[in-house]
């Protein structure tokens, strides 16, 4: 399956018809582009997208099996990482073997990855070759520009695909946060543009296209963060994604105001704060302490910010919970502040944590009890996809990022804003863009591999 030169296609291996494990192909005069390589992390006992259940005993790490594109990699122009989130980059050690293609991305992004491939003794040989926001690459027959949008980690970015067959417009992760805090912000005026050029297909995130109204800004938290920390009497552990560097920020500011010492317990904080570091994302007055010394501060002074807040084991908050973390124990009195919301198939996990906090006197406060907002979600709710669709005026909607709910609801919402045409598909469709518009059922042949200690396996 060779794409002509008249030729412009889509093809999903992984994150339609699923949120998470994103990998996805573009086809068009001979080649192929790669944008995004994610990963999942499965959850036993849930069903997943395609019906098949988890259960335990597989990899703990899963990501989309590119057997397609490794079969045709001579054809493969390159692969493009549009922002540092698991299950957008993650995948990149573990299949750029079987790639061995460039790799095109941000600087936040590219010092995420390299953290990465060291890990796995590839940092030397994989080509990772930085863009700036608004920079353009030619990459085989595709010009891809990098396009500033908002969402839950520094500099996301959208793209805009040209090609001599048409146009493509893909999203990325995004959100319409007039006060993001860290990184780019972004203008309408970039999205307007691209309509009067000329959009042929939106390849769009549905994550959150059931959720009424506009999301919150990562701005509008500081009042309920600083309301919940500072009624706070004893230690103060705030839970939340790491990878969100605006947090982080807001919280060292009001450690600051009310006289606390922050510091990061877990892995994935100190690597992304490392990262916004080395990519000059860090305000120089957000000081941190070493972990090792919340344990000796009084309790008031303490402000720590905890990995696991989705219940996951292993995490500095299940440890805490347990009472076996080395740098800090909890006492009744103490709080714990979620400052995030649940991944759908992780409430159990989350509330069975909840319930060993309590039962040590632990103040817990979830953020969908919170008297005013403590957490952002990445996504845009109904009215950014409005107006998105309104700004760009593509020819075709192609959902993505989403359960078959999601990407309906989107495909309604496309079609309600003007859009003459949405195609609703799952993994191993292949959507025409041009010359004709339509969808081949099930073309390709997809599935999982999970990582274990003696390799890639195949999920069944």
């Amino acid at each position: 399956m060779i794409p002509e030169q008249p030729d412009l296609w889509f093809l999903p291996l992984g994150g339609t018809g699923e949120i998470g494990m994103n990998l996805n192909l573009y086809g068009h005069d001979g080649a192929w582009l790669m944008v995004d390589c994610g990963v999942t992390f499965p959850k036993p006992g849930r069903i997943a997208a395609d019906g098949t259940e988890h259960h335990r005993g597989e990899p703990p790490v899963q990501m989309a099996d590119p057997a397609f594109i490794a079969d045709r990699r001579d054809r493969l122009a390159g692969l493009v990482i549009t922002h540092a989130h698991e299950d957008h980059v993650g995948a990149v050690p573990y299949l750029w073997p079987l790639l061995q293609c460039p790799i095109y991305t941000s600087r936040f992004t590219a010092e995420i990855l390299r953290r990465k491939l060291a890990e796995f003794d590839l940092l030397h040989r994989v080509p990772i070759i930085e863009v700036e926001t608004g920079q353009s690459k030619q990459i085989g027959p595709f010009s891809v520009q990098w396009l500033a949008l908002t969402h839950s980690i520094p500099d996301p970015n959208a793209l805009m695909i040209r090609t001599a067959a048409g146009n493509i417009f893909h999203s990325g992760d995004w959100k319409l946060d007039e006060q993001p805090l860290v990184g780019h912000g972004y203008s309408p005026k970039t999205f307007t543009d691209l309509a009067e050029e000329g959009v042929n297909a939106m390849v769009c995130d549905s994550t959150n296209a059931t959720v009424s109204g506009h999301s919150v800004s990562e701005a509008a938290l500081r009042e309920g963060l600083m309301q919940a920390i500072r009624s706070a009497e004893g230690r103060v552990v705030v839970s939340c994604f790491g990878s969100n560097i605006a947090r982080l920020h807001t919280l060292a500011s009001i450690a600051r105001e009310t006289g606390r010492y922050m510091g990061l317990l877990g892995r994935s904080l100190i690597n992304m704060s490392g990262a916004a570091r080395a990519a000059g994302l860090w305000d120089s007055s957000d000081q941190l302490i070493n972990p090792a010394h919340l344990g000796y501060l009084p309790r008031n002074e303490v402000l720590a910010v905890a990995t696991g807040s989705q219940g996951e084991p292993r995490t500095a908050l299940r440890r805490l919970s347990a009472g076996t973390h080395p740098d800090l124990e909890l006492e009744a009195g103490d709080t714990v502040i979620f400052s995030a919301r649940a991944i759908p198939g992780n409430e159990e996990a989350i509330e069975a944590l909840m319930d060993r906090l309590k039962a040590l006197g632990v103040r817990v406060i979830a953020a969908e009890d919170a008297d005013l907002p403590i957490h952002a979600s990445g996504h845009p709710a109904q009215e950014e996809l409005e107006l998105m669709y309104r700004w760009v005026r593509p020819a075709i909607a192609i959902p993505v990022h989403g359960e078959a709910e999601h990407m309906e609801t989107h495909a309604d919402i496309a079609k309600a804003t003007g859009v003459p045409r949405a195609m609703v598909g799952r993994n191993g469709d292949l959507f025409m863009i041009r010359p004709v518009p339509g969808i081949r059922r099930q073309i390709v042949e997809v599935g999982r591999l999970g990582w274990q200690k003696e390799g890639l396996v195949r999920v069944e």
